[in-house]
Formats: C-alpha cells, sequence, structure tokens
C-alpha cells in the first residue's frame, strides 16, 4: 500500500476540496412533446420522448 512520503499541506488539501465546489446545476431544456423540463439528451421521463420518436413506453397512471 503507497504511504505518502511528506504530509500534504492544507493549501493543497483545499484546492483539491474547491473543485468540485462550484459545479453548476444541468441546464434544463423543454421537451418538443409535453412542454416539461428535461436534462438535455435525455429522454424526457414525463413522456418517454427523444428527438421528436418515442423511445420508451410510459405507463399513464
Amino acid at each position: 500500500m503507497g504511504v505518502p512520503k511528506r504530509r500534504l499541506s492544507k493549501q493543497r488539501g483545499r484546492q483539491r476540496r474547491a473543485a468540485n465546489y462550484n459545479l453548476d446545476a444541468p441546464n434544463l431544456a423543454k421537451c418538443p412533446q409535453c412542454r416539461g423540463l428535461t436534462v438535455s439528451h435525455t429522454v424526457c421521463g414525463v413522456c418517454g420522448y427523444y428527438k421528436n420518436r418515442e423511445v420508451v413506453k410510459i405507463k399513464s397512471k
């Protein structure tokens, strides 16, 4: 098992943690079929369409 030769400085560890701190929320796009908000380039979870084609059959309630 690898063991660090020197102790990492506080700045080094804090820089590593700070890299993921400023991540943005995913951009949402309107589905052309149902006008629901979905993540870009994914199948719509509401109607099951992607690029104007039905990809997944959604069971109605």
